[in-house]
């Protein structure tokens, strides 16, 4: 089964880059045709779709959020990072990160615990 593990500071300072990294276990985010994403959830709203990385190594961004936003791997530690800059306390949310078949929405089969990340000075 596979399992996924989010982890980074909980606390971020106005203006700071956020940087989460998750650690996938009992498959290789190399595998064929999934996409390893970030999700995140804001205080009181909905699943927002923040960007993905594919098994080949491709990226996709939010439209709303490529400006700030850069995902990596490093597969010989079968993981794969979130970078987002400049954040602003509107950034505040729970971020998860996921497996899935798809690309552009915040469905997917595994999905990790989540993290909360404030951000506050």
């Amino acid at each position: 089964q596979v399992q996924l593990q989010e982890s980074g500071p909980g606390l971020v300072k106005p203006s700071q880059t956020l940087s989460l990294t998750c650690t996938v276990s009992g498959g290789s985010i190399t595998t064929n045709y999934y996409y390893w994403k970030w999700i995140r959830q804001p205080p009181g709203k909905g699943l927002e779709w923040m960007g993905a990385i594919s098994y080949s190594g491709n990226t996709h961004y939010s439209p709303s959020l490529k400006s700030r936003t850069s995902i990596s791997r490093d597969t010989s530690k079968n993981q794969f990072t979130l970078q987002l800059s400049s954040v602003t306390p509107e950034d505040t949310a729970v971020y998860y990160c996921a497996r899935s078949r798809q690309i552009f929405t915040t469905a997917y089969g595994y999905r990790g615990q989540g993290t909360q990340v404030t951000v506050s000075s």
